[in-house]
């Protein structure tokens, strides 16, 4: 058996050439090789080379601004020069601040195309395959009829395209990802044995290491892996190898451990791993009294008890607040993105790792229960609103963010609800004898006629069954096939002034007008959602 070369990290980054195709296992920060992505940065910056090498990932992969405090710069923002970096093709940007801004002065050529797919598209790869048929993304900024995932002119005008429609499938209109010319795999684990053989027990997710070698090793390549030790053959259990040596070409071990994060949010927690348990118990935060926890509210109306569910990152994951408040905080199944099931979601930039998670997925065939249709209700961001029910989450206030799983998770749900507040930028409200008053009015449209970029379709989700909602503060509308029906509106709030004339377009207004929204949700203590959803029944 041909055994795998332990090297250093700038020993790595000089194996790396110039118009290399490389794919990394990543989400935030874990999972990113940091001590070979610094040293091939360093070599670049004296050398010049490797230059012209395409990028892919299929999570968001970079510290925010949060790593940045102590000088740092993560994960794909060491590799974003001009020069170095010529091919970017990932789903999310945002946690990359250098890399976008990149991607935004038209110096990388970038596609941002759905997690979910790409994940199967190295899956495809990994088995010989050019490519993969998906629905994910018709009609979007995805579809090849309108950007095909190109986010800048670089992209739009090369001749390299990743996306082709394809009209008549079986009778079903489809997408084709192409699949990529992937020769170096990048990835993390935590120890190696002296076979190669690689196990990521202090790792938050298993991301998809294993799908990603075998798809370089498909294509002829060299995969890379960083870890923290090297052990023994025949001390790693089986079940505990991630990827098998057989596929590992050479393994860094890291001499820089203060580099290396659990998550964006920090060092190892066991809590994150299964090593451990935490109370969470008394961890849920207590949301002030005011028009977002009215919307709150009436979400968490919608879930069904043993529901499988996802909240997406921001004002949704405080919908498990309001499920905590109301004692009813295990009524649902937690799923996210990462291939994490069960236990407490971590918030803010410790998004996709759970406290207590009760089992990991790799991260791909996650991905496969999401596109099957198997999540039961989901609660993601209300970004821009257009008049057709289309959203825009991906490219806000002219700065890239990408649309990571949102568009396989939200188009694939069989209940979404979009939540947020009516306006942007500086909204206050206050609650005042069971009304809604509005005491500043935010300083930017949500609801407008065009979007810049359409990261979900509301024709396609009606077209393929499911249950849309759009729920704010002060109204909420159902998705149809004619456009937004105003289905609710609150106490305290006049239709023309603060909801249409707020709006760049008319929503479809039912004869007889909108009914109000449950008058409990405008009282400072509620306690009636446990007996309301039991009264629904379960899955």
């Amino acid at each position: 058996m041909s055994k795998p070369k332990f090297i250093t990290a700038k020993e790595a980054a000089y194996l790396i050439n110039d118009g290399d195709n490389i794919a990394v296992a990543t989400f935030g920060c874990s999972g990113t090789p940091e001590e070979i992505l610094m040293e091939v940065e360093k070599r670049y910056l004296e050398t010049g080379h490797p230059k012209s090498i395409g990028y892919t990932h299929a999570a968001g992969g970079g510290g925010f601004a949060a790593t940045k405090e102590n000088g740092f710069c993560r994960c794909e923002d060491h590799l974003a020069h001009t020069g170095l970096m010529e091919r970017w093709v990932c789903s999310h940007s945002a946690c990359s601040d250098f890399t976008t801004e990149q991607l935004m002065n038209n110096k990388i050529a970038g596609w941002c195309l759905p997690l979910g797919t790409l994940l199967q598209v190295y899956k495809d790869q990994a088995r010989g395959m050019k490519g993969t048929l998906s629905q994910c993304g018709l009609n979007t900024y995805v579809d090849p009829r309108v950007d095909g995932g190109a986010i800048n002119q670089l992209a739009k005008d090369s001749k390299e395209q990743f996306v082709e429609y394809i009209p008549d499938f079986r009778g079903e209109e489809m997408l084709f990802f192409k699949g990529m010319d992937l020769n170096i795999g990048w990835m993390r684990g935590t120890k190696a044995d002296k076979n190669g053989n690689i196990s990521t027990d202090r790792e938050p997710y298993n991301l998809e290491m294993l799908t990603i070698a075998q798809a370089v090793r498909a294509n002829g390549g060299k995969v890379f892996v960083q870890v923290e030790e090297v052990v023994e053959t025949g001390t790693i259990h089986p079940k505990m190898v991630k990827v098998p040596g057989i596929y590992v070409d050479y393994i860094v071990v890291e001499t820089q451990p203060e580099r290396r994060l659990s998550t964006t949010g920090g060092k190892y927690n066991p809590a994150f791993t299964g090593e451990a348990r935490v109370d969470v118990s008394t961890g849920a935060d207590v949301i002030p009294f005011d028009g977002v926890k009215v919307a709150l509210r009436r979400t968490a109306m919608e879930v069904t008890l043993g529901a499988k569910a996802n909240f997406g990152l921001g004002m949704p994951q405080m919908v498990g607040s309001i499920l905590a408040e109301e004692g009813i905080s295990g009524a649902l199944t937690l799923i996210s993105e990462s291939g994490a099931v069960g236990g407490v979601p971590a918030a803010g930039i410790n998004f996709g790792a759970h406290y207590n998670v009760e089992s990991l997925s790799d991260q791909g065939d996650h991905f496969n229960f999401f596109d099957g249709g198997g999540l039961e209700f989901g609660a993601f961001g209300l970004g821009e609103v257009d008049q057709n029910g289309d959203l825009n989450t991906s490219l806000m206030g002219g700065v890239l963010k990408g649309v990571g799983g949102f568009m396989n998770i939200c188009a694939t749900s069989r209940l979404a609800v979009f939540i947020g507040t009516f306006t942007a930028g500086g909204i206050k409200t206050h609650i005042e004898d069971g009304k809604l008053v509005i005491d500043k009015e935010g300083k930017f449209k949500k609801f407008v006629k065009k979007i810049p970029q359409n990261s979900f379709s509301l024709k396609q989700a009606v077209h393929d069954g499911h249950k849309i909602l759009y729920v704010t503060e002060r109204c909420v509308f159902v998705g149809t096939a004619q456009g937004l029906l105003l289905s609710e509106i609150a106490p305290g709030i006049d239709l023309q002034a603060h909801i249409l004339d707020q709006m760049e377009f008319k929503p479809i207004i039912p004869e007889g007008g909108p009914k109000l929204m449950p008058a409990e949700l405008f009282q400072e203590k509620w306690g009636g959602l446990k007996a309301y959803l039991e009264a629904k029944g379960e899955i």
